[in-house]
């Protein structure tokens, strides 16, 4: 048996399909918030900008290390060499004090070679701590521009989710005032097919923006007022007011 309602219940069915379209509206800008797409490619930004920061921070601690090594190995040789100075004057092998000599100049050349090492090094540290620093400001500026984008979203969202909070609470009790069975029709037809009820105006479905064909008004007249009617175009239940011209 076909289903049947008063022409009053299927109307308010057109007031329960514009809150569901609301609810439908909130949930999508809710889920597409202009700020998200930008966060998003952030979080991919800054997984690949901390992983830098690690980089320039490993290179810069081991080029300190080469650098504490060979101002260890200067010193050292610095030591061997005031040793050796200080022991000169003292020596009376004149092999040992030739030897000596030789060492004193060859500790020279040590030091000259090692001091040429560090300078090189401490530029090398130099450039590393200036990449560091790049690494950690581009870091730094890609967080805080995320901090900001997510704390507008945040406000936004709360804003759409009171409006969606409101419709859902204003559907419930729309839902209660149409008839168990006549909502039950509805909401299976808005699940398959995205709308559940469509105003017949000027013969023309609003849901669908076809308009009828003169079989489909002809068959439409022959039903009665309380016939639940289905929308040959889009599926929905089709409401018929004293504008839908037939």
């Amino acid at each position: 048996m076909a289903l049947k309602a008063t022409n009053q219940d299927q109307r308010r069915l057109l007031t329960l399909q514009e809150v569901d379209t609301r609810i439908v509206r909130l949930t999508g800008k809710l889920k597409a918030l202009p700020q998200t797409k930008r966060i998003d490619e952030l979080d991919t930004e800054l997984m690949r900008l901390d992983r830098t920061v690690l980089e320039r921070l490993g290179e810069h601690d081991d080029i300190g290390a080469d650098v504490a090594r060979i101002e260890n190995d200067v010193q050292t040789v610095e030591a061997r060499l005031q040793r050796n100075r200080d022991r000169l004057p003292a020596i009376t092998d004149a092999k040992v004090a030739t030897a000596t000599e030789h060492e004193i100049v060859t500790l020279e050349k040590r030091r000259s070679d090692l001091e040429d090492l560090e300078l090189e090094a401490m530029q090398r540290q130099e450039d590393a701590a200036a990449a560091l620093a790049a690494a950690r400001e581009a870091a730094h500026s890609a967080r805080s521009e995320r901090e900001r984008l997510a704390g507008e979203r945040d406000v936004e969202a709360a804003g759409l989710q009171g409006e969606l909070e409101q419709a859902r609470a204003e559907r419930g009790d729309r839902a209660a005032t149409v008839p168990a069975e006549l909502l039950a029709l509805y909401d299976r037809q808005r699940e398959r097919y995205g709308i559940g009820a469509t105003l017949l105006q000027h013969r023309t479905s609003t849901a669908s923006g076809v308009e009828l064909t003169s079989s489909e008004l002809h068959e439409i007249r022959q039903a009665g007022e309380d016939d639940v009617l289905l929308d040959p175009n889009s599926s929905a239940i089709l409401v018929r007011t004293e504008e839908s011209g037939i």
